[in-house]
């Protein structure tokens, strides 16, 4: 007789984050940085290579807007902080 795989059990977070998923982080287009400025921004707010923040550069700037990371709460506001931190326009949406 095979023994049975044993079944893995989920865990469940015991505080409120599993409630704070779904919300994003909203870049928004302006034309008062240059796309490096931007690409070197969402580096360090979203700690992605510079090919990648090139790319959200560019869907910013030629959509209006783009969704830079979606996440948790928390992490959408302090991604939102640091775009700000160089007056970039950023907004979290759930």
């Amino acid at each position: 007789m095979v023994p049975m795989a044993e079944k893995k059990s989920i865990k469940q977070p015991t505080d409120s984050t599993r409630s704070g998923l779904g919300w994003k982080t909203v870049l928004f287009n302006c034309n008062c940085h240059t796309f490096q400025e931007v690409a070197i921004q969402l580096m360090k707010a979203i700690r992605c290579t510079y090919e990648k923040g090139m790319q959200l550069a560019n869907v910013v700037h030629y959509t209006g807007s783009a969704v830079v990371y979606s996440g948790h709460r928390e992490r959408c506001e302090a991604v939102a902080s640091v775009l700000e931190d160089i007056g970039l326009i950023a907004r979290v949406v759930q």
